[in-house]
């Protein structure tokens, strides 16, 4: 099953935001992170777009604070690219949304993904992860990223 990112990109995310390096042991649990909390911004998302009254979700619509749009910004900076064909291919192994993504939105999910993956380095980082991090610290800042996203 294809996944919304590769390990090479993932790796290279973490080496540069957070100097942590990853071996493939734990890549499939970090990406499964990433995949959960994107796709529930998505379903927060399509509330969001109901609410305003919209049939199409739309960039308004992803529920994002100040750090996730400074994270977006830092993403940028890296100067790393998610493929965009790995994200929606995500998109058609999950659920179908009840709207319709819109064009302008689905061109900037790749960033999404970068700054998900960029936040879980650094929380990793801030819990004192070595430079390779344990399987406990992932699921800690799985756990943690839980309570605030």
């Amino acid at each position: 099953m294809p996944r919304v990112v590769g390990f090479k990109k993932l790796e290279a995310v973490f080496r540069k935001a957070a100097g942590v390096d990853l071996d493939k042991s734990k890549a499939d649990e970090i990406i499964d992170i990433v995949e959960k909390k994107f796709h529930d911004m998505l379903l927060v998302a399509v509330e969001k777009a109901g609410y305003n009254g919209r049939d199409v979700i739309m960039e308004p619509d992803m529920p994002v604070t100040k750090g996730f749009e400074e994270s977006l910004r830092q993403f940028r900076e890296l100067e790393e690219e998610v493929d965009i064909k790995d994200v929606l291919q995500f998109l058609e192994q999950i659920p179908p949304l009840k709207y319709p993504i819109s064009a302008e939105l689905e061109a900037k999910l790749p960033e999404y993904i970068g700054a998900l993956m960029l936040i879980i380095a650094r929380v990793l980082k801030e819990l004192g992860a070595e430079r390779k991090p344990s399987k406990e610290a992932i699921e800690k800042t799985g756990r943690i990223l839980d309570l605030t996203l």
